[in-house]
């Protein structure tokens, strides 16, 4: 059809990784010049598998493996890629575990770095019982925040 608009697919994957503490890991970040707290993870490469994608990512954020991988949550609605044009977003969400000792550092506060620049990105754990959907930047995020209420907490 001469009229059709091309469109492509862009897919990102995220870990849900929860401590022995029942908190769950939120990564504050300023990209795109913009704010954003988020899951850790990122946007998958051409050749890679989800699993994969999520092994790189972690490394590349944190410096750090991990294990037990499982399928949590995949992207059930339409959701416009917020930054690319004619992109659909479809988001894989992964509980994980980190492979000991953890080699980044952890803060209290959100978006703990000195400066608002491109790129810079801070961790914190959120506890479980706490993790409010309406504080994650994202549409998707917001959503897996609930799911994770509601796997986690029992609450809708």
């Amino acid at each position: 059809m001469p009229d059709e608009i091309p469109y492509g697919l862009t897919i990102r994957v995220y870990a849900l990784i929860i401590n022995d503490l029942n908190e769950v890991l939120v990564t504050d970040e300023f990209q795109l010049d913009m704010k954003m707290t988020k899951f850790p993870g990122g946007g998958m490469n051409l050749g890679e598998g989800t699993i994969d994608c999520l092994r790189r990512e972690l490394r590349e954020e944190c410096n750090q493996e991990i294990e037990a991988v499982q399928h949590f949550y995949t992207t059930d609605f339409y959701q416009k890629a917020l930054f690319w044009e004619n992109q659909q977003l479809i988001s894989v969400y992964y509980l994980a575990r980190l492979v000991e000792p953890i080699r980044f550092r952890v803060s209290e506060k959100p978006f703990d770095f000195p400066l608002m620049e491109n790129g810079n990105q801070s961790f914190r754990w959120v506890s479980a019982e706490n993790i409010i959907p309406e504080e994650f930047t994202f549409p998707i995020d917001k959503h897996v925040a609930h799911l994770l209420n509601v796997y986690l907490n029992g609450k809708n």
